[in-house]
């Protein structure tokens, strides 16, 4: 497990767009935190250095937010799960089969079960007193010869 503080949220947003020199369709990127912590952010970061032109929207109400070429670099979902009432309702989503072709970058993963996504790369976000966000990253085998992000 690594750790890092983002001192603001051009900080978050630096570090999605840094994720994005890595990230690859098939992966997917958890972005567990309280509300405020700065996951749309990096997920704004990520998607802005794909070539997304406008701001990306928070996907709390469309629940999945998808981008595609020539929009971005290669097919994207962002997803929120924060609404999700029962872990039932993952399946009509089609998040699985998605990945397939597709960077997967999921907010509130924990409401889709904590064993779910094994091989995610897990970015654990906390507020800090200071007004920092400490970001912890839990990284699997697919991701440890693309981290620490350089």
């Amino acid at each position: 497990m690594s750790a890092l503080t983002l001192v603001d949220g051009q900080a978050s947003h630096d570090f999605g767009a840094a994720l994005a020199s890595v990230a690859r369709p098939g992966d997917l990127i958890a972005l567990s935190g309280p509300l405020g912590a700065g996951k749309t952010s990096i997920a704004r970061g990520l998607l802005a250095a794909l070539g997304l032109e406008e701001e990306a929207p928070s996907p709390s109400f469309a629940i999945v937010q998808p981008y595609a070429p020539p929009e971005v670099a290669f097919p994207v979902l962002h997803v929120d799960l924060y609404r999700i009432e029962d872990v039932s309702e993952l399946a009509e989503l089609g998040l699985d089969e998605a990945r397939e072709d597709s960077l997967l970058i999921v907010e509130w993963p924990e409401l889709g079960g904590v064993d779910r996504w094994p091989e995610a790369l897990i970015l654990s976000l906390a507020l800090r007193e200071d007004g920092g966000r400490g970001l912890t990253a839990q990284v699997p085998a697919s991701w440890k010869d693309r981290w620490p992000l350089t």
